[in-house]
């Protein structure tokens, strides 16, 4: 059976998609900084692993035959920490997964990251970093999803999303829980690799949204 490594499992959506893969028994690293922060969680196909995303985690790739980097800095960090977790950790991330030959490398980035300069203010130094790290998983050579949510809200999963920007800026969001209920879709099923969409609260059932 395929191993996910989970980046940033104790995040909310890193804990949410952790939780989903594991009620559909599929074995699951989660790499956290705080073993403590999953101790709600038991099961058997799970490995909790404690590192540093601004060290060397490389290690916790081993035996890894997919990827999903959910790690953040978060909203109340400078940014250093952004450039740091969201863009480093990250690139690392990818490089450290195509050395121990990693199958698929699934990375949770932004709308806007695909033209940071179209945003002005706080937000665009976040958009560069995301932007910058699916520039360098792009071009690792690794086999890739990259998933671009739209504003993140609390709501309860409605399992229905679209991958077609609203036009309307106020409905270009999406709940963290139809993120999760994604990313559980994407790393339970092959698809065709290296793809790059956006993601926002829709009226398609996950499954024929992405596809």
């Amino acid at each position: 059976m395929s191993k996910t490594l989970i980046i940033g499992a104790s995040g909310q959506i890193g804990k949410m998609t952790t939780e989903l893969l594991l009620e559909n028994e599929q074995n699951v690293v989660a790499l956290v900084r705080d073993k403590n922060k999953l101790s709600d969680l038991n099961s058997s196909f799970l490995t909790i692993v404690e590192q540093d995303l601004e060290g060397d985690f490389g290690d916790a790739m081993k035996g890894c035959d997919q990827v999903i980097f959910a790690a953040g800095s978060g909203g109340s960090t400078g940014d250093d920490k952004t450039v740091l977790i969201d863009l480093w950790a990250a690139a690392k991330a990818a490089t450290f997964a195509k050395e121990h030959g990693v199958n698929h490398f699934i990375m949770v980035s932004s709308i806007g990251a695909d033209d940071p300069d179209s945003i002005q203010g706080d937000l665009k130094p976040y958009l560069v970093a995301k932007h910058m790290a699916d520039e360098h998983l792009i071009n690792s050579g690794l086999n890739y999803t990259i998933v671009r949510p739209g504003t993140l809200t609390d709501d309860s999963a409605s399992m229905q999303v679209t991958t077609q920007q609203p036009s309307d800026r106020s409905e270009a969001k999406i709940s963290r829980e139809n993120v999760a209920n994604a990313l559980l879709h994407i790393a339970t099923n092959s698809f065709i690799s290296n793809r790059i969409f956006k993601l926002f609260d829709g009226d398609k059932p996950i499954k024929a949204a992405v596809k």
